[in-house]
């Protein structure tokens, strides 16, 4: 047998890249070849890509006329050789061999980006007539010279005199390359230094600025071939450093300093330092201040504070700031307080001059951290925080004080708040105990006090006894809004008087006694009226007495029948109850143990089934009402095995790797189309077409959105060019919005920028979808999969025993019992499992427990179906059946033949089963769902209204009460999933630290930089833009939609507890009340006692959100070019930009009509730009279509 070395092989060479659609031989070596010349081969560059072969010599082969495409701006083609008579037969090729072919017409915007491509060895050549790359055989008269650099923008525009301020230059034609831009670039005479890994060719330049002798101002200029000036100016300044206040602070830091002088926002990097070593931390500055936080220090002495631009030398030299010696906290008192807080503490030390800013915290107990108070350099007023998880008996907690954002503790160090480490191991030196809220009632606990206007009150309030030891000036109590004068009398009563008239419009008030935050109206004080009233009263009150006297004999007849039942339904109502927290109880532990074997399985399998990118953007950006999405087309999935049948996915046509055209029209249409994306990445021309479009009355929302989908993908690989887009449109959007009722805008998606949001969001936030909320989505949907799986399921009309929808409620109480089945099949990896079903369970149902229990770890698009498999009951040795739906041996019943079930079968618990892919395909049952209910039924018949008019009164009302009973099933379902819901809602309303949403942040800001601008102060209309912008737009669909994110089946009825799902999450963002009654829908009702809690989850992420530093332009470009990169090449352009064209080709006229009415897009003569594409386009998109 030879060896590996010893068999014909290609000597890899490198080859000179070639220029799309250009003939040309291709000369390839080879190693150890035994053919004979008589051998035919065949030159193989990628599928249905094979060329003649010819031979050279015994050792090379050239390939003949090798003529290839490419729509990109270059692809690398591998280089085979194979035998023609066997095409599978390949020529060994250790080294894969490639070669390159270019289009000089993509991916080259300019003159520079075109002629620099001569380093990459692309022939190419720019035409200013045209403003295109070609190449160079083409047009060999044109000259290679570039027009002069265009600088369209720098910043910053200030810098100090020393330099070292790095300044970006963006514009057109900057360059070749990097050493064209070496030394080229000047402000005025001064030079500034590219730094090469900032450069981007032709576009952009990045430069540290060299030293200045004097302040002035001038253009800059870059020198490539030609010279090109900067319409802006950059200034070289000297900025001054005045004075700081405070001037001094405590040594354990925290002091907020501002430090003020002129032109303190100039260069690119700041820094302030204190005493040379350490650094004044979360800067801010503008013109005139920077504002930071001092560092802690070691001793009590004065520093030099040193302002540092560009790391070179200080611009303050007289500066200081004395560190005195830290606070000192005494003593507090009282030290006990209501579990409701807002009792008054007072601290007691001094030093408290240097305190900027007091919080207090009760560690473990307390609810939030209460800001305090300094009264005077000796005096801090705290109040204390609400209390929770108290219970009698309880020790005294420990509390914690910031002084100026650092732990106060006693003499030692400061530690900073971020040191959890440190702050575990602080042992507090104060400490504050709990008690219950005090106890008030009047003085015969009546509800209502009378009293007549005009008359002195005194109220007599009794109070239970407590420990708190509750001062007089402690106590407020008001009737209505009239505060009483107080005296105590003892601990046990209070005696309020009040002096004033209580005359008012209202005739009643209530008491209230407030001592912190806890508030209590013990009773309501009636205001009686004059003599006509009591007379009044009085006639009333004798016709009252007489009706009374009639009354209460028929009373004393029926009220001891209503005793009776009403302490049957006490009974009831309590058992019911019991039974509830029992079916909860039982349910969770169950669920909890079901979930946690599925999380171990999660962690040693391949993980959470979720889609690929790609085919996450084509479900968001194309749903089903997508034009596009109708012409899907199906390619086979990989198999799991031999055994196991699988699938077949979907395929979009974006996602395809070429451009399917005949080769006749490829020249024209890709020149077409590149001169459309040309245009397409104007700005001026792609905002003036989408309003052009959204002017036509028969532009539709439809085609709103799929225009809107198609220009994220055509400009996917350019991210930070459609966010400038998006925002410019949504500018407009503001403003027509602004004029009429803001609060409305981003409700819906009616607009091309509202669905370039939508894509935008889903972009952005895909990854921190994966990572952070994919999981506890996941296991939301398994454990809603496994609590609907644990009861009942009709088969036909999907209604379920456990559900969190009213409307896909079981309303019968239909007994089922577990079974644990023995069930063999060859496939997924493993070969028996024990499954449990319910006895109720059809065969169809059985077969699916059976397919999520073998294929738990493999994507759905994977499974086989149901109706593939058949699965055999072994009775005995000897007896087998195969068990169906509907067979010979079904029940009839009022008409309809019942399915078949465990129960019909009679299997009992451990039976052995085998489940086996069918060798005939059973058509003869239709999907179970999809059934004649007249024909056929599962668990319950359908309700006949013709029979129910036939029972009598009574049996009627039980059968329309009675199924309500079972509407606490879906309490009972709530709080089984309530964990799992909680950690769901809990990862989109939270942020993480190592990764927090850039995205959000950006737009967030966005937000309120437009709502500022046009005066918007509501914090409502704020509130409302974010949660139309996020949760509304992008969380809420996908929680609707989880098939967008995962390869999994999404039943109906787990799309129905969705529902209900995702309308909690829209209560919890908005801000109107719920206005809740008995008529309310269950939907609205069953998380409504949850809904407030949520609300300030939201409203907690929002301020979130609003709290973190502000994002530069160039963070958040980096950001979004880093999202460009990942997923480039992932989808086809040159379709969606067809598809666009379509568009653009049906409003032609309106276009031209819109780009000549602009007077930009007029001077630029786009609207003849736009003229070539037709042109180009016209002969040639429809007719080729039709060929392929």
């Amino acid at each position: 047998m030879k060896k590996k070395i010893d068999c014909p092989r290609i000597v890899p060479a490198s080859l000179d890249p070639m220029p799309t659609g250009v003939s040309r031989d291709i000369t390839i070596s080879l190693a150890n070849a035994t053919f004979s010349k008589e051998t035919a081969l065949e030159c193989h560059f990628g599928t249905d890509r094979t060329f003649e072969a010819r031979w050279l010599n015994s050792s090379a082969v050239e390939c003949v006329h090798v003529l290839l495409h490419t729509s990109e701006k270059s692809h690398l083609f591998p280089v085979n050789l194979q035998l023609k008579d066997r095409p599978d037969r390949f020529i060994d090729s250790p080294e894969m061999m490639t070669v390159e072919v270019y289009n000089c017409v993509t991916g080259s915007a300019d003159c520079s980006q075109c002629l620099g491509r001569e380093d990459l060895g692309h022939r190419c050549v720019w035409s200013e007539s045209s403003s295109s790359c070609r190449l160079h055989s083409e047009h060999p008269q044109i000259s290679d010279v570039c027009p002069a650099p265009e600088i369209k923008k720098i910043e910053p525009l200030r810098g100090p005199l020393e330099g070292g301020t790095l300044l970006t230059i963006r514009g057109r034609n900057l360059g070749r390359r990097f050493s064209d831009v070496l030394g080229a670039v000047r402000i005025g005479s001064v030079q500034c230094v590219p730094l090469p890994d900032r450069y981007v060719v032709s576009e952009a330049i990045v430069c540290q600025t060299g030293e200045a002798q004097e302040v002035f101002s001038d253009v800059v200029t870059v020198n490539v071939s030609r010279e090109g000036k900067s319409r802006e100016r950059y200034s070289y300044v000297l900025p001054v450093v005045q004075s700081i206040a405070p001037l001094n602070g405590p040594k354990a830091g925290g002091t907020r300093v501002t430090i003020r002088g002129s032109r303190l926002d100039v260069g690119s990097e700041l820094r302030v330092l204190v005493n040379t070593s350490k650094q004044c931390t979360d800067l801010s500055r503008n013109d005139s201040t920077i504002t930071c936080t001092m560092p802690s220090a070691e001793l009590t002495t004065a520093v030099r504070v040193c302002v540092q631009f560009e790391n070179k030398s200080c611009a303050s030299y007289n500066i200081t700031f004395k560190y005195e010696k830290n606070p000192i906290i005494s003593d507090i008192n009282p030290k006990k307080s209501q579990i409701s807080g807002g009792r008054i503490i007072i601290l007691e030390g001094r030093g408290f001059e240097l305190v900027q800013n007091v919080s207090m915290v009760v560690r473990g107990i307390g609810r939030e951290q209460t800001s305090c108070k300094v009264h005077t350099d000796t005096v801090i007023t705290c109040p204390s925080p609400a209390a929770s998880n108290i219970t009698a008996g309880s020790k005294p907690a420990p509390v914690d004080f910031y002084l100026n954002g650092r732990l106060y503790a006693d003499d030692r160090p400061a530690l900073d708040e971020e040191m959890y480490p440190e702050e575990a191991l602080h042992i507090s030196k104060f400490s504050l105990e709990y008690y219950a809220d005090p106890q008030f009632f009047t003085a015969k606990k009546e509800k209502w006090i009378k009293h007549h206007p005009g008359e002195p009150l005194t109220l007599v309030i009794h109070k239970e006894p407590d420990s708190l030891g509750l001062e007089s000036n402690e106590y407020q109590v008001k009737i209505g809004l009239i505060s009483c004068e107080i005296q105590i009398v003892s601990d046990k009563v209070i005696h309020c008087s009040v002096n004033e008239s209580l005359s008012t419009s209202e005739r009643q008030l209530p008491v209230t006694i407030q001592v912190g935050k806890f508030n209590y109206t013990i009773a309501m004080l009636h205001l009686g009226g004059g003599e006509t009233a009591i007379i009044v009263s009085i006639v009333i009150c004798s016709i009252l007495l007489v009706l009374s006297v009639v009354a209460l004999f028929v009373f004393c007849t029926k009220s001891r029948r209503a005793e009776r039942y009403w302490q049957k339904t006490l009974l009831q109502m309590e058992e019911m109850e019991s039974q509830i927290r029992e079916e909860i109880r039982k349910g969770f532990a169950e669920l909890q143990t079901d979930m946690t074997d599925l999380t171990k399985e999660l962690n040693r399998s391949q993980g959470i089934p979720f889609l690929e990118y790609k085919h996450f953007v084509t479900r968001t950006f194309f749903p089903k009402c997508s034009s596009l999405y109708e012409e899907c087309y199906i390619l086979p999935s990989q198999q799991l095995s031999s055994q196991v049948g699988s699938q077949v996915q979907e395929t979009h046509p974006l996602l395809v790797g070429e451009w399917k055209i005949p080769e006749n029209c490829r020249p024209n249409m890709e020149e077409g189309i590149s001169l459309f994306s040309t245009l397409l990445n104007n700005k001026h021309f792609l905002i003036v077409f989408v309003h052009a479009l959204e002017q036509q009355k028969d532009f539709a929302v439809r085609d709103r959105c799929n225009l809107a989908s198609l220009l994220t993908i055509a400009l996917h690989g350019k991210l930070e060019y459609y966010t400038s887009i998006m925002k410019d449109l949504l500018v407009d959007l503001i403003d027509a919005s602004a004029s009429k009722n803001p609060k409305l805008m981003l409700r819906r998606t009616e607009s091309v920028v509202e669905k370039m949001l939508t894509n935008w969001m889903s972009i952005c936030m895909y990854s921190y979808l994966r990572e952070t909320v994919g999981e506890p989505f996941f296991l939301l949907i398994c454990a809603i999969k496994q609590q609907i799986n644990k009861g009942s399921i009709d088969a036909i009309t999907g209604k379920a025993r456990y559900t969190l929808n009213e409307e896909w409620l079981l309303r019968e109480n239909i007994e089922a019992k577990p079974r644990n089945l023995n069930v063999s099949f060859q496939g997924c990896g493993m070969d028996s499992l024990s499954v449990r079903a319910m006895d109720t369970d059809t065969l169809s149902q059985v077969k699916e427990k059976i397919l999520e229990a073998f294929c738990k770890n493999v994507p759905y698009s994977q499974w086989p179906r149901v109706e593939d498999v058949d699965l055999e009951w072994f009775a005995t040795s000897t007896d087998s059946y195969i068990l169906r739906d509907l067979d010979d041996t079904s029940v009839v019943e009022d008409g309809r033949k019942k399915l078949n079930t465990l129960a019909h079968y009679k299997i009992p618990e451990g039976a052995s089963l085998a489940m086996s892919l069918s060798d005939k395909k059973d058509t003869t049952l239709s999907r179970v769902k999809d059934l004649d209910t007249e024909k056929y039924f599962h668990l319950v018949l359908p309700t006949d209204e013709s029979v129910e008019h036939k029972k009598s009164h009574r049996q009627s009302h039980r059968k329309k009460v009675l199924p309500e009973i079972y509407l606490t099933r879906l309490l009972s379902t709530k709080g089984t999933l309530q964990k799992f819901l909680d950690d769901l809602f809990k990862a989109i309303l939270s942020i993480r630290d190592d990764k927090p949403p850039v995205a959000v942040k950006y737009f967030f800001d966005f937000l309120e930089e437009q709502a500022e601008k046009r005066g918007i102060t509501d914090p409502d209309t704020m509130h409302i833009w974010k949660t139309n912008s996020l949760p509304l737009r992008f969380w809420v669909n996908i929680l609707k939609n989880p098939q967008f994110v995962f390869d999994i089946d999404k039943t109906d009825h787990i799309d129905a507890c969705l529902s209900v799902i995702a309308q909690a999450f829209i209560d919890a963002c908005s801000l109107s009340d719920l206005q809740l009654g008995k008529d309310s829908p269950t939907n609205k009702l069953l998380y409504a006692k949850e809904i407030p809690e949520y609300r300030k989850i939201v409203q907690r992420y929002y301020k979130q959100i609003h709290d973190m530093p502000p994002l530069s332009e160039q963070e958040m470009n980096a950001h979004l070019a880093e999202e460009s990169r990942k997923y480039r090449n992932e989808f086809n352009t040159n379709v969606a930009m067809a598809e666009i064209y379509k568009y653009a080709k049906r409003y032609r006229s309106q276009i031209v009509a819109a780009l000549d009415a602009n007077p930009t897009t007029k001077r630029t003569q786009l609207q003849h730009k736009f003229e070539q594409v037709i042109a180009l386009m016209e002969d040639n998109i429809y007719e080729c279509c039709s060929e392929a």
